[in-house]
């Protein structure tokens, strides 16, 4: 096969096992609320369940990232995949919160699939071409709406444990066509003379520290609210649970599938531009999202008059809508700006910055969860999303804004339509 048809087959299959570790490690989303009912968690309980496999998915992408870098994207996949599949089987036969937690741990580690392919897929495209090829491979992200499709009919057809059971059937698959149909070389391994200490230096670089921010909120956002919605749909406009995770695939489908056109975007116009205009969309969008439902009443000359304002399932949807595109583009905007600063280094960047959005992932769903519990208000979750947006978009304008030819003759070249 030639090198471009290697590179192809690379990125196919390794996308499709991705968008299957995606799947698995979203699994909670869907289980998670049968679960909460029968062990009796409260909220802050139900965020730490379907947390805990984001904790290690998130932990072990720098080792990961590292590793890939150092053996090869290949073989340290494949490992990856086969590892899963046993903790996933078990899943059916737990019983107790603390048995999940303990199992989801394992499972977890189909998360940190990620900084495995990023690199393995960047190495096999010119620079060029890189952006768009992360961002397909990223499109991966779509697994957590798959999930969504499937995991319910699943559900409600056969029982909750089921649901592992079949996920585990499908990971193995996975796994042989994977090794079937993708590829090694040996020009891609970072040289033998490079130690671990020396890639973690990279933790020291500010840069490296402020794409962390940016992924903290545009993956690790999107991974809390992809565990979050269906939920939150189902409490909030009480919807039945394949009916929460349809509408809830609404927001996890377009951030998944549209990476790619963030790729494409910038690899055109520059991970910059991309950025600030994903981080103010997503302002705008939380900002709305954040407003709770809310009944008003004012003393009118005719007596009083209750007003109601809050968002309907359908504006909170389309809302939803926009931040999944928006959360698509920024993922694969970030990442742009590693393959064009880190290019020696992807694997070890990838992992640090994909670790940090992991940790998001994590720790936002706990957060959620808490902030429920102690004010009473679901759309606390997009209040505190907020606040994470203005830390990203100031600290953007004073290192990169500010140093930017706003008026003049260059100005043009950092606007989405220059």
């Amino acid at each position: 096969m030639t090198r471009k048809g290697q590179a192809l087959s690379v990125l196919i299959v390794s996308t499709l096992a991705f968008t299957v570790c995606f799947m698995v490690w979203m699994m909670f989303a869907v289980i998670g609320i049968p679960l909460k009912k029968t062990l009796g968690l409260n909220a802050t309980e139900f965020g730490l369940l379907t947390a805990m496999p984001v904790l290690t998915g998130a932990l072990s992408r720098v080792p990961l990232g590292i590793w890939t870098d150092k053996y090869g994207g290949r073989i340290v996949m494949a490992i990856l995949l086969a590892v899963t599949v046993p903790a996933i089987w078990l899943m059916s036969y737990a019983t107790q919160f603390w048995h999940f937690l303990v199992i989801g741990l394992f499972v977890g580690l189909a998360g940190g699939s990620f900084s495995v392919g990023t690199p393995y897929v960047a190495r096999w495209f010119p620079k060029g071409n890189q952006g768009f090829a992360m961002g397909i491979y990223g499109a991966g992200n779509s697994g957590a709406a798959v999930n969504k499709f499937v995991a319910p009919a699943i559900l409600v057809a056969f029982g909750w444990t089921m649901v592992p059971q079949v996920y585990a059937a499908i990971m193995l698959g996975t796994l042989v066509l994977f090794w079937m149909f993708s590829y090694s070389d040996p020009a891609h391994l970072v040289p033998s003379h490079v130690k671990f200490s020396d890639q973690l230096g990279m933790l020291k670089d500010p840069r490296v520290l402020k794409y962390c921010q940016y992924y903290s909120i545009v993956f690790g956002g999107y991974v809390a609210l992809s565990l979050w919605m269906v939920q939150y749909y189902v409490g909030e406009y009480a919807l039945d649970i394949r009916a929460a995770a349809l509408l809830a695939a609404c927001f996890a489908l377009p951030g998944g599938v549209l990476r790619a056109v963030g790729g494409w975007l910038s690899d055109k116009y520059g991970a910059h531009s991309v950025t600030w205009w994903v981080m103010w969309v997503s302002w705008v969008c939380l900002f709305l999202l954040s407003y709770p439902q809310t009944d008003f009443t004012v003393m009118t000359i005719n007596g009083p008059t209750t007003f109601h304002i809050g968002l309907n399932v359908y504006a909170f949807t389309a809302l939803m809508f926009v931040l999944g595109i928006a959360f698509a583009f920024g993922k694969a905007s970030v990442f742009k700006y590693i393959s064009d600063e880190f290019p020696d280094n992807i694997g070890t960047v990838s992992g640090i910055v994909g670790l940090a959005g992991g940790l998001g992932g994590f720790v936002l769903p706990i957060m959620f969860g808490a902030l429920m519990d102690i004010t009473g208000i679901r759309s606390s979750a997009f209040m505190l999303m907020y606040g994470v947006v203005w830390v990203s978009l100031i600290w953007m304008y004073w290192t990169e804004v500010r140093r930017t030819e706003l008026m003049g003759r260059n100005a043009t070249e950092f606007s989405l339509g220059g």
